[in-house]
Formats: C-alpha cells, sequence, structure tokens
C-alpha cells in the first residue's frame, strides 16, 4: 500500500499505549487532532476528508467533533466503556463503533481484589506507617478480614463474571444485581441496589457508566453498606455520588473504599485524599502490558475488518443494534 493509498484516520490523541500510535502511523494516513494548532478551526477546514476515526474511552467522541466529520463511517475506540462516546451525534452521523472489551476482564477483576485487600487489611496504609518510621514507636492497626465474607457485585457483566471466580477462592459469598437476572447464574440474585448493599460486607461496582447508572451509588446505598462495609469501584466514577461517599467516609458510616475511577477524572474530591481509609488508583485497572496491547490489536482489528468489509470484530451494543435496525 502506497502513502497515497492508506486511509485516512483522524486520531483523537495520544493513545493510552505509545505502542499503538506507532501502530496506527505505519498502518494509516494518520492526523492527530489534538496536535493541531487549533482543532476546531482544522475540522472546519478537513473534516469532510475524514471517515475514520480513531479514540479511547479516556479521550470520548464529542458531539462537536462528530458532527464535524460529515463522511464518518467508523469509530474504533481503545477501552470498555463507551458513555464518553456521544450516543446520539454517532447514531445521528450513522457511523458504526467499535471497542475493546473481553481482553481486559481479567485485569480488571484482578485490580478489584487488589483494591478490596488493600482496602480491608490497610497495605497502603502499613507502607506509609513504616516508611514513616513509626514501626519501633508504637502498633499498627488491626483491621478486616476478607476470607468468608459477602461479596456483593454491581453489574454481574463479563467482569463482574471475573470477579465472582476470584471471590471463590477467598471462600466468600456472591450475591449480585442487575437490571435482570442473568439466566443459570449461580450467585444469588437482589432486587435493588440498596438490598445488595445491605446484605454484603464488599460491594464492588463492575457495572457499566452512563445516564442509566448515573449515582446508583447514593447515600442512601451508602448507609445501608453500613459501617462495616468496603465499597470497591473499578467501572465508572459517574456511578457513584463522590460528595455522599467522601461524607460517608468522614462520618463512618462505611469502613472503606477502594476507587480507581472518579467522577471528574483527574480530580477526585480533595476531601478523599485526607481519608487514610482509602485506598486511590488513578485509572489503572486495565493498565498491564498485556492487556493493554490485547486492546491495542482489537483497536487495529476493528479498524481493518471495517475498513476491508464494512464490519467491525467487536461493536458497541448501541450501534450494533442500529446497524441492524438499517438492514431490516
Amino acid at each position: 500500500m502506497t502513502e497515497a493509498t492508506r486511509p485516512r484516520v483522524l486520531q483523537m490523541g495520544k493513545m493510552p499505549l505509545p505502542a499503538l500510535d506507532a501502530d496506527l502511523a505505519r498502518e494509516f494516513d494518520i492526523t492527530v487532532l489534538s496536535e493541531q494548532p487549533d482543532p476546531a478551526q482544522f475540522l472546519a477546514r478537513h473534516g469532510a476528508q475524514f471517515e475514520y476515526f480513531v479514540t479511547s474511552a479516556g479521550m470520548g467522541a464529542p458531539a462537536q467533533v462528530i458532527e464535524a466529520l460529515p463522511r464518518l463511517r467508523c469509530i474504533s475506540s481503545f477501552g470498555v466503556g463507551f458513555d464518553s462516546l456521544d450516543q446520539a451525534a454517532i447514531l445521528a452521523r450513522g457511523a458504526r463503533v467499535g471497542y475493546t472489551p473481553g481482553v481486559l476482564d481479567d485485569c480488571v477483576a484482578d485490580m478489584a481484589f487488589a483494591l478490596l485487600l488493600d482496602a480491608a487489611r490497610h497495605v497502603s496504609a502499613a507502607d506509609r506507617f513504616v516508611r514513616a518510621g513509626l514501626w519501633p514507636q508504637q502498633r499498627f492497626g488491626v483491621y478486616t478480614r476478607a476470607s468468608g465474607k459477602r461479596l456483593g457485585i454491581l453489574g454481574m457483566g463479563r467482569i463482574g463474571l471475573q470477579v465472582a471466580r476470584r471471590a471463590s477462592g477467598f471462600d466468600m459469598q456472591v450475591a449480585y444485581h442487575n437490571r435482570r437476572p442473568v439466566p443459570d447464574s449461580a450467585h444469588r440474585y437482589m432486587a435493588s441496589v440498596q438490598e445488595l448493599a445491605a446484605w454484603c460486607d464488599f460491594l464492588v461496582i463492575t457495572a457499566a457508566g452512563g445516564s442509566a447508572t448515573q449515582h446508583l451509588v447514593d447515600a442512601k446505598v451508602l448507609q445501608a453498606l453500613g459501617p462495616q462495609g468496603f465499597l470497591i469501584n473499578v467501572a465508572r466514577g459517574s456511578v457513584v455520588d463522590e460528595a455522599a461517599l467522601l461524607h460517608a467516609l468522614q462520618n463512618g458510616a462505611i469502613a472503606g473504599a477502594g476507587l480507581d475511577v472518579f467522577e471528574d477524572e483527574p480530580r477526585p474530591l480533595p476531601g478523599l485524599l485526607q481519608q487514610d481509609h482509602v485506598v486511590l488508583a488513578p485509572h489503572i485497572a486495565s493498565g498491564t502490558q498485556e492487556t493493554r496491547r490485547a486492546m491495542a490489536d482489537l483497536v487495529l482489528a476493528n479498524l481493518r475488518s471495517f475498513i476491508a468489509h464494512g464490519s467491525l470484530v467487536q461493536e458497541v451494543p448501541w450501534s450494533q443494534a442500529a446497524a441492524a435496525a438499517r438492514t431490516e
């Protein structure tokens, strides 16, 4: 393929895996929107030249970008979340959307348990205790056992299933809440988030983001979780009312939390930084070399497949539904 025949692709910005930037540039005629001196002006002048768009769940696909791409046919997104992709603008354009589910399930579930164990046993706090030279002067606290406890999963999808598998190794009872029960699930279904929170010792969030789950975990759910309960979030910050969570932590309404995601990333509420019974991570649940490479490969595979065949290897559900409706 010559330089002149390589498909032109607009890239929202630098990708989470630098090797993917190199792969994209090697295979396609790439323009990185974030590198343009005036992105809005660039889109106004050149947006009609692009049929293909690459982004990530973190960067998203804002309506003003989609609307400036009148010939847009395909978006290939790095990430399992798609709440940052403007659904209305994309559907109005008739574009198809690929994403990268499945390949990150294990690493996100691993991170959920890393946060769970840290929150329960105060591992990060113990590290700070030793480094501060406090061990010779005083005893470290006694905290909470994880094994044998009750684990509630909010969102029993691919990642939730992997969290449940790991819970079995800790002899934990597992229950979950979804919009509807999972057929043939071995785990107990709870009809509401509040009921699940009242039952469990650890509430792990693996639900999708978006308007349907906005602040699903609110003050009432946290109150139901109770002063012995822990909240673990590896999904989307929007699922949790962060102000209500901070208030619950400050007032002992829950025992602690492990958070990989926040409502306004990369800016957690300042008060969270002052809570020693909270473990904070910078949205790194999928951040292993193996998983990021697999995600990058799927971004490429989605783009190649659409350009060659007009289909995607993994398509966002609402995009797939819209495409099916257009062919009926």
